[in-house]
């Protein structure tokens, strides 16, 4: 009989043994393959969110202060008056002056260190909330552009505007004051700040507006702060007259107070950074932020200036108004778990932003 080709039993176990040798290392290089780009993707999601969450904080504490009074803006107090501050836990701004940055240290939720095999029930986050005045104007549009109530001085012609006897509601003249002008429309919730001559100061909220007329009605469905308190004693808008009845010229200036804080309510497996303007419905602005730590520099007025680095609170013998730079820590974590371990990937994000009313000191003066 004629000889047979082919391979014997064992040359087909052994091309067996080499191919299989081949295959699981192929298979182990691709499975590390797609580990590695599982990890280079949730670190990349993760550090976005960080990237995001800290540039708008960065870019609203670079406004922090501007149009703002640097001892800050007198609030309603005395006669049981209280002024709301909006957050997850109801909180009110203490003292008599709403300044341009307010210390929310402890006063955020504790979110939870969540992996799979336990959690951490966390800390208590801190919340940011600041104010500045209305960057959304061109010269010529703003609120300000002239007071409410003015006489014609040689060239410069009379504001016929008109503030009611309560303080409840103001007229703008169209001559000098056109709201329609506005990039963006004043609305019901808005801010507005009202300065006198002297440098005195109150805040309001708009509870309806008519034309050229805005309305700051006692109506707690709409002002939440509790700005429109005008029988209270003291830091009302009746406070800005030279005497009862006689308004001298004043200012108005929408300002807008945006509030930082974490919320684990909606969703307690993915904490979000919330960014909420005035008493407005809160935004998400970053998705699994875990922490958010705010610490406050501050300078006192004394020469040359003492420097308290990263305060949690006040220091003795100062006040808000004495905050020179504000920094943030934001911790984070990825949007789910790494598929070989279990474990969700983690990372933080620092900076100091110094504000608009920084003052310096030159020591070799």
């Amino acid at each position: 009989m004629r000889k047979q080709i082919g391979f014997t039993m064992i040359e087909f176990l052994v091309a067996m043994v080499i191919s299989l040798v081949l295959i699981a290392a192929a298979v182990g290089a691709f499975t590390d393959a797609l580990r590695s780009n599982e990890v280079v993707t949730l670190t990349a999601d993760l550090n976005d969110n960080l990237r995001a969450s800290m540039d708008l904080i960065s870019r609203d504490l670079v406004f922090t202060g501007t149009g703002i009074p640097p001892s800050g803006i007198s609030i309603p107090s005395g006669g049981g008056a209280t002024i709301n501050r909006p957050n997850l836990t109801p909180a009110t701004f203490s003292g008599t002056i709403l300044p341009a940055v307010s210390l929310g240290t402890n006063l955020g939720p504790a979110v939870p260190i969540f992996d799979t095999s336990s959690s951490n029930p966390g800390t208590p986050s801190d919340i940011l909330t600041l104010l500045y005045e209305d960057n959304t104007s061109n010269t010529g549009e703003s609120m300000d552009s002239a007071p409410i109530t003015r006489a014609a001085v040689g060239t410069t012609p009379a504001c016929n505007g008109a503030i009611s006897s309560t303080g409840d509601s103001v007229t703008f003249d169209p001559a000098c004051n056109n709201l329609s002008k506005a990039r963006v429309p004043i609305q019901v919730g808005d801010l507005i700040l009202f300065t006198n001559p002297a440098g005195a100061t109150a805040i309001q909220t708009v509870t309806t507006v008519n034309g050229q007329q805005l309305n700051f009605a006692r109506d707690t469905a709409i002002d939440k702060f509790g700005f429109n308190q005008t029988r209270a004693p003291q830091g009302t808008i009746l406070q800005l007259q030279t005497s009862p009845g006689a308004w001298p010229p004043i200012t108005a200036t929408r300002i807008f107070m945006i509030t930082y804080y974490l919320d684990n309510v909606a969703d307690p497996l993915r904490p979000r950074l919330m960014r909420q303007l005035n008493f407005n419905i809160a935004q998400p602005v970053g998705d699994v932020v875990e922490a958010l730590t705010v610490r406050y520099n501050f300078v006192d007025g004394n020469t040359p200036p003492t420097f308290f680095a990263k305060q949690s609170t006040v220091p003795p013998g100062l006040s808000e108004s004495n905050i020179r730079s504000v920094n943030v820590f934001l911790g984070a974590r990825s949007n789910r778990p790494q598929s070989r371990t279990s474990k969700y990937l983690r990372d933080n994000m620092s900076t100091q932003v110094s504000l608009r009313s920084l003052s310096y000191f030159n020591r070799y003066q």
